[in-house]
C-alpha cells in the first residue's frame, strides 16, 4: 500500500503547513480506499488504497495504527499510519462489520455477522484473544463500557442488545430494545448507553447499572448511527432514510434539532472538542460536516464510493 508521490506530497504538505486539527479517516467500502480529511479545512488531503471492502474503522490509542474490518477478505486490516502501509491482516470470520476500541486501547472488538459472534483482539500482540458467540443474529456494532467491564453488541436481525462480560468473555444478558438495533454508544460516565433501532426509527436509553431501557425517543426515519458529545449533553443520531441527523438533549431526552445531511447517512464521529460532527453518507459518496454549536451543515466533502463510517483521533 505504497502512498505514491502525490499522497506523500499531500501529507508532507499538511505537516509542513502546521495544521493542528486532527484528521478524519473515512473507509469507502466499494472503492477499497480510506479518505483522509483535514478537519480544519474540511478537504481530503490523502487517499489510502487498502483494497478489499473496508467497513468498520478504529484508530489505536497512540494514533500509530488504523484498524479496518475488511469484508472482502474476512479480516482485520492493520495500517501503519506513519509509513502509510498495510502492516498485516488478522482473520476474523465471514463478513466483519463494526469495530470498537476499549478506552485504554488494549482491546479491539469486531462484530462478525456470519459468525454470529464478536471477536476480541489483543492490540499489543495483534492476535485474537477470544471469539464470543452472541444471541442476536448478524451482529453489526459493539461498544465497550468506559470502565471496561462490559461489551454491548447490536445485531441486524434482533430486537435486543447482547451484554458480554469481559472478565468471563461470555454473554451474560440481553436487553430488549426495538427492531434492528444498529449504532450504540456509552456516555462518558458509563451510566447510560444509547442505541438506535432502525426499523422503529427510535432511540433507546439504557440504564447500565440496571441493564434495562429507561426511555424511548422518536428519531428520524431509519435511525442508524450514534455519536455522543464529549460533555454528554447531546446525542447525535443519523437517519438513513431521512437524510438527516437528529440532535437529542440528554437532560430532557428530547430531539431539539434536525440537521440535513447527505443521502443514506450512516456512521459518524465528532472532533475531540465536540465542535464538529462528521457524517458518512453511503449513497452521496460524501461526508457531511455539522457545526455542533450552530447545528447547521457547513460542508459536504466528496470522498470515495460508499463511505461506511468515520474515525477521528
Amino acid at each position: 500500500m505504497k502512498p505514491g508521490p502525490l499522497l506523500a506530497a499531500l501529507l508532507l504538505g499538511a505537516a509542513a503547513s502546521g495544521w493542528s486539527a486532527p484528521f478524519a479517516y473515512v473507509p469507502n467500502e466499494k472503492a477499497g480506499t480510506v479518505s483522509v480529511v483535514d478537519t480544519e479545512r474540511d478537504s481530503v488531503v490523502a487517499v489510502l488504497h487498502v483494497a478489499g471492502r473496508p467497513r468498520g474503522i478504529a484508530i489505536s490509542a497512540d494514533g500509530r495504527r488504523l484498524y479496518l474490518s475488511d469484508q472482502a477478505n474476512n479480516a482485520l486490516a492493520i495500517v501503519d499510519l506513519g509509513r502509510r502501509e498495510l502492516e498485516g491482516r488478522i482473520p476474523l470470520g465471514q463478513s466483519p462489520e463494526g469495530l470498537a476500541l476499549s478506552r485504554d486501547g488494549r482491546w479491539l472488538a469486531a462484530a462478525v455477522e456470519e459468525a454470529n459472534a464478536v471477536v476480541l483482539i489483543d492490540t499489543a500482540s495483534a492476535a485474537v484473544a477470544a471469539t464470543i458467540p452472541t444471541q442476536g443474529r448478524n451482529p453489526e456494532h459493539a461498544a465497550f463500557s468506559p470502565d471496561g467491564h462490559w461489551l454491548y453488541v447490536t445485531a441486524e436481525e434482533g430486537a435486543q442488545v447482547d451484554v458480554v462480560d469481559l472478565a468471563s468473555r461470555r454473554q451474560v444478558a440481553a436487553i430488549e430494545v426495538g427492531r434492528r438495533p444498529r449504532g450504540i454508544a456509552f456516555t462518558a460516565d458509563g451510566r447510560h448507553a444509547y442505541v438506535a433501532c432502525e426499523l422503529d426509527s427510535t432511540v433507546y436509553v439504557i440504564d447500565t447499572a440496571a441493564q434495562r431501557p429507561i426511555a424511548r425517543i422518536a428519531a428520524g426515519e431509519f435511525s442508524n448511527g450514534v455519536a455522543i458529545a464529549p460533555d454528554g449533553g447531546r446525542v447525535y443520531i443519523s437517519n438513513g432514510r431521512g437524510a438527516s441527523v437528529s440532535v437529542i438533549d440528554t437532560a430532557s431526552r428530547r430531539v431539539v434539532a434536525t440537521v440535513p445531511a447527505g443521502q443514506r447517512p450512516w456512521n459518524m464521529a465528532l472532533t475531540p472538542d465536540g465542535a464538529k460532527l462528521y457524517v458518512a453518507n453511503g449513497r452521496s459518496n460524501t461526508v457531511s460536516v455539522i457545526d455542533t454549536q450552530r447545528l447547521v451543515k457547513v460542508a459536504e466533502v466528496p470522498v470515495g464510493q460508499a463511505p461506511w463510517g468515520v474515525a477521528i483521533r
